[in-house]
């Protein structure tokens, strides 16, 4: 088993040879393995100097010697690294059991609100929205701070520091709003509030062959998060990101009305705007969301390709697009999609299509439960078509949507360097994954501040046609592998939105297109950069930097859960603020809610730094409309 270092801790590099420790494990050997794996951990601190440059493997490939990164001066270690190092030992032995416990009570709670009547769920959330109203009338905008929700920043999922709750504020407990209050089956639409998480959601409707058209991979992610924020999933080719599959919002204003916004109501510029909005306008307190008919499996073929990343890129087009542009067909365009970029020169796409139980157990049909722990991490498991080639196989349908969520995608491999050992899998798997929140709450500010700077987690959404281009690039300025590709279609509203798609693209469609909708893709960036993992100097900052600059240049976005780098100039050039600003003004959220600039800002902000830009929102708008008919709607 071949080593490299990730901040002097061991990961196993994808193209590793099982040279060391033996994978095949039975009773009698298993406290010996577990004393090797120790004494192992220990003799990586006396090997920090050692490098492997073959985290990228080398390429026979011509075009490829442009993209060699080249070598940096090597990095000092600090007293971080030694945290970072053995950190497992705090994951093994406090975070994942008390994550268990947290999801086991998690489940209990669901199971107890899933057996209440309709009518006491409704009733639930109406003396509970009563609850928001009265709170929100009860500020002195004097006196008080703005509007926040009272969740404790280290709760939510995503990688920013929630640096604006560090300033005085006005705490709004949503904490109540997770329930499903509704599946209307007549209507395909589930009711349901902003704190309900993909799990849960899932647990209810795939038993009725019903699932949300659009469902996020990890088990935590939350309604009003996807929303809000950001969302995606591999069948969003099809239905667009998370907040397109929304077809009404329930919002409680700044003046503490509680409107119902929709499409085609008197409050359509409200529910073109609330999406990546980041909860600036109003507090969400339900939504309504499409639901779609499917089967009880996923039948999926695995596809390899080996190529420079050009070739890697047009393999990824080609698999969900038909290049006669008849991307609504639902005879040529799969049900859904996924690729993982595993180096510079390897690749596996996988397509998806619903299948039902009697199709998935003929004679001959390879059956796979991806979702037991002991199993293989999924992307580990993908992985290995670049030794045995195509291959089909059915996973259960809820088993696939979750699929990434034990490993965290493959986070989970410089969480746990071993999580990936089956003695480990075995043993301890079931409590797989650590939550999110609780590796938040056990970090100082030091060790977030050593991740962001030796560590990526972003998102690039850009248009189809230039993922090739996305791929060289974080190739040379970051280097990090795996990959993960998702498309998904961004459309072209009534309304000119936050994001919107490229002027003109439906006069000249490329492949993906449609007349309604230009094809994205989402380039997942997760895990730790190669000049990391080679022990040389990195500039965490700088990249992030460098690379929203490049999404700026490519008409593309990054969604902002993320750890962001942009100034406000810059974050009014990625996104568009006419709608936005506009809709602020009207909702009398300025002086209530924190702009979403302001709110996705890095850094501590105190209540003077809040008050003076609330202020400057309103003397000033950030951004003016480029054209008056922007932010109306088309004819």
């Amino acid at each position: 088993m071949r080593y490299i270092f990730y901040f002097e801790g061991a990961y196993k590099s994808p193209e590793s040879h099982q040279t060391s420790i033996t994978a095949n494990i039975n009773n009698k050997q298993l406290v010996q393995l577990l004393a090797e794996i120790l004494t192992l951990m220990a003799v990586m601190n006396k090997k920090i100097s050692t490098i492997i440059t073959d985290v990228v493997q080398a390429s026979s490939f011509d075009t490829m010697s442009d993209l060699a990164a080249p070598l940096r001066p090597k990095r000092k270690k600090v007293w971080v690294d030694y945290f970072v190092q053995f950190r497992w030992i705090l994951v093994i032995f406090v975070v994942l059991p008390i994550s268990w416990t947290l999801y086991f009570l998690t489940y209990l709670g669901d199971v107890k609100s899933e057996r209440k009547s309709f009518k006491q769920r409704q009733k639930e959330h109406e003396e509970n929205v009563k609850k928001v109203v009265a709170r929100l009338k009860q500020r002195n905008a004097s006196k008080d701070g703005l509007v926040c929700t009272a969740r404790k920043p280290w709760i939510a999922v995503g990688m920013r520091n929630v640096d604006y709750k560090r300033a005085r504020h006005f705490e709004v407990d949503l904490s109540a709003f997770r329930n499903i209050i509704e599946i209307d089956k007549e209507r395909m639409i589930a009711r349901v509030e902003p704190l309900v998480n993909m799990g849960q959601i899932t647990r209810v409707t795939v038993p009725m062959n019903l699932a949300l058209a659009v469902v996020a991979e990890l088990d935590d992610l939350t309604v009003g998060g996807l929303i809000n924020g950001y969302g995606i999933e591999g069948s969003s080719h099809i239905y667009g990101l998370f907040s397109d599959t929304v077809v009404a919002y329930e919002i409680v204003l700044a003046d503490g009305r509680v409107v119902r916004a929709t499409k085609d109501n008197e409050f359509s510029d409200l529910f073109y705007t609330i999406p990546w909005s980041q909860g600036t306008l109003g507090l969400l307190v339900c939504a309504e969301i499409k639901l779609i008919p499917i089967k009880e499996y996923m039948k999926l073929t695995y596809k390899p390709a080996v190529g420079n990343l050009k070739d890697l890129a047009q393999a990824y087009v080609d698999s969900f697009t038909p290049r006669d542009g008849d991307q609504d067909n639902p005879e040529k365009v799969p049900d859904f999609v996924e690729g993982m970029v595993y180096s510079a020169t390897e690749g596996v796409f996988m397509t998806g299509r619903y299948a039902s139980k009697e199709e998935a157990k003929k004679k001959g049909n390879v059956i796979n439960s991806v979702g037991w722990w002991f199993k293989p991490w999924f992307y580990q498991h993908a992985q290995t078509a670049l030794k045995k080639g195509e291959f089909v196989e059915y996973i259960p349908t809820r088993e696939y949507y979750h699929r990434h969520t034990r490993c965290l995608y493959w986070e989970g491999k410089l969480i746990l360097p071993f999580g990936d050992q089956f003695w480990f899998r075995f043993l301890l798997g079931c409590m797989m994954p650590p939550k999110v929140s609780l590796l938040k709450a056990t970090q100082g500010e030091a060790i977030r501040n050593y991740y962001h700077e030796m560590h990526v987690i972003q998102d690039m959404l850009i248009p189809l046609y230039k993922v090739g281009d996305a791929l060289d690039f974080i190739h040379k300025e970051m280097e990090v592998y795996p990959l993960w590709l998702c498309p998904h279609k961004l459309f072209k509203f009534p309304y000119k939105t936050m994001i919107y798609p490229e002027a003109g693209f439906e006069l000249h469609r490329r492949q993906g297109d449609t007349s309604y909708a230009q094809m994205y893709t989402d380039v997942g960036v997760y895990y730790a950069p190669g000049p990391v993992l080679r022990g040389e100097v990195f500039d965490g900052a700088g990249a992030v930097r460098t690379m929203e600059s490049w999404l700026i240049e490519n008409h593309g976005y990054q969604p902002q859960y993320a750890v962001s780098e942009l100034d406000e100039k810059s974050f009014w050039r990625m996104f568009d603020a006419g709608l936005y600003e506009n809709c602020r003004k009207k909702y009398g959220a300025v002086g209530t809610f924190m702009s979403v600039y302001y709110k996705s800002k890095k850094g501590r902000k105190t209540e003077k730094e809040v008050q003076e830009a609330e202020q400057a929102h309103l003397e000033t708008p950030i951004a003016e409309v480029d054209d008056d008919e922007d932010d109306q709607p088309a004819d």
